[in-house]
């Protein structure tokens, strides 16, 4: 069944978009849009380490994206301006990563599939990281749920419930970096950050509660990979930005048939 390199590749899309469908969520209710762009932008640094150090791409990218939320974490609400310090993480690290890519020698590097993703190269192993990946993230999100609303609603009401605020971004940072180590090879560190807030909040105007903005965001998310995988392979174009294409096709669906609806009531 998974010889077929396409069947491969949808499949591939579909993991990320049920890992990212509820991380998403909160994403879009925190605000946490930059904090995933510092996140992605250092998994490049961690592709030239793991070649340099000849250790597996997911690995290096893991390692390196875990550094930079945990950092962006412990520097938060420390008296920085959160906007200034992350746009300063998230392009120096990319930068760092593309400089660092440069200086190896030997090792060919296709920084382009990096970049904007290359998810027809998707292997078994692949597919399997991917996956063990979403398992992970559904599981830590389906565990925490009710915690992670309430520190997400207030966090002066999380504290009065027994809840730590603190330890639940924790718990999306680690989220957020696990997925950016998987969807690195589908839709490249540039595209990410795309996958994880447009199908949430294309979501955002078809849903009545939290839980089935999730499950939405992980349908559009879907149909997104699907769609975009069918219309890269018509036009022959590449295929993570015809992805993040289709899913902004459905996001301004979605926010027509919502207000189409709202006007109808």
């Amino acid at each position: 069944m998974f010889d077929d390199f396409l069947v491969r590749a949808a499949f591939a899309g579909l993991g990320i978009a049920i890992a990212a469908a509820p991380l998403g969520c909160f994403v879009v209710w925190r605000r946490m849009a930059y904090f995933g762009d510092a996140t992605s932008h250092a998994a490049i640094l961690g592709v030239a380490l793991s070649l340099a150090l000849s250790i597996s791409v997911f690995t290096g990218a893991l390692a390196v994206a875990l550094v930079m939320a945990l950092t962006v974490h412990a520097l938060s609400g420390r008296g920085y301006a959160m906007d200034t310090l992350l746009g300063v993480l998230a392009h120096s690290a990319l930068a760092v990563g593309l400089v660092a890519a440069s200086f190896l020698q030997g090792v060919r590097i296709d920084l382009m599939a990096y970049l904007f993703g290359d998810i027809l190269a998707v292997s078994k192993n692949d597919l399997l990281i991917i996956w063990c990946g979403a398992a992970l993230v559904v599981s830590l999100m389906a565990a925490r749920w009710s915690a992670l609303l309430t520190a997400t609603l207030n966090g002066d009401l999380a504290m009065a419930s027994g809840v730590d605020p603190k330890r639940e971004q924790l718990i999306l940072t680690v989220c957020l970096a696990v997925v950016v180590a998987v969807a690195i090879k589908v839709v490249g560190v540039l595209l990410i950050v795309a996958m994880l807030i447009i199908p949430a909040a294309g979501a955002r105007p078809l849903a009545r509660n939290p839980e089935s903005m999730a499950l939405i965001a992980a349908t559009l998310g879907g149909l997104s990979a699907i769609l975009g995988l069918q219309v890269s392979l018509e036009y022959d174009t590449p295929t993570g930005p015809s992805i993040v294409c289709v899913a902004a096709g459905l996001f301004v669906l979605s926010v027509t048939f919502g207000r189409l609806t709202q006007r109808a009531r």
